[in-house]
């Protein structure tokens, strides 16, 4: 198996940075260190493996960002002493691997196979589903509400009398919302929403 041989590492705290990097710097790995999500963005790569320590924001902006722009990149999440719940939201979020500071050259490697492995299985549909989930955040509430029930099979007098307005009303709303969505046609909105995991 082939490993991703750039490492892109995001931490706020300079001297752990500064430890990783020295931790791999006979491995063969070139490690390429961030502040924080921002400087990431200004400058993507085209290829890597992100190494991101979990401050609680950070694994959330780099999805919403990955969901945008379409270019997926396997993410280890790390964080000293993390709570098991905390490790569970970071990898139900999208992390494909979780691991606590401090650890050796030997245990990230470890990780980084592990994470090549899973971001093959898993990266396709994490992706498809930020995407779908950056499309339906454009809409307003009362859009999701109309998706919700074009996804039920409700007509647009049943939608309207469930939202109490009128089927006229519902139409703009549905145009809008295939509008903002980027949707052709209606089967195309109900494939997005159920990525999205908005509907079962």
């Amino acid at each position: 198996m082939t490993r991703r041989n750039n490492l892109l590492l995001v931490d706020g705290d300079f001297r752990r940075r500064a430890a990783i990097s020295h931790c791999l710097s006979g491995s063969g790995l070139h490690v390429e260190p961030f502040e924080d999500t921002s400087e990431l963005f200004s400058r993507w790569p085209r290829d890597g493996l992100l190494l991101v320590h979990d401050n609680g924001t950070a694994i959330a902006d780099l999805l919403q960002h990955m969901g945008q722009t379409g270019d997926w990149l396997p993410i280890i999440a790390f964080a000293d002493e993390p709570s098991p719940r905390r490790i569970v939201e970071a990898v139900l979020h999208g992390a494909v691997d979780y691991m606590v500071w401090p650890f050796d050259e030997r245990q990230l490697t470890d990780s980084m196979d592990l994470a090549e492995e899973r971001a093959r299985s898993v990266a396709g549909a994490k992706l498809r589903e930020a995407v779908a989930r950056s499309r339906v955040e454009r809409l307003t509430k009362r859009e999701r509400e109309v998706l919700a029930g074009v996804a039920g099979g409700l007509s647009n007098r049943l939608i309207g009398e469930k939202l109490n307005i009128s089927p006229r009303t519902v139409e703009i709303h549905r145009a809008n919302m295939l509008n903002k969505m980027g949707a052709t046609h209606t089967s195309e909105a109900i494939r997005i929403a159920i990525e999205a995991s908005l509907v079962g």
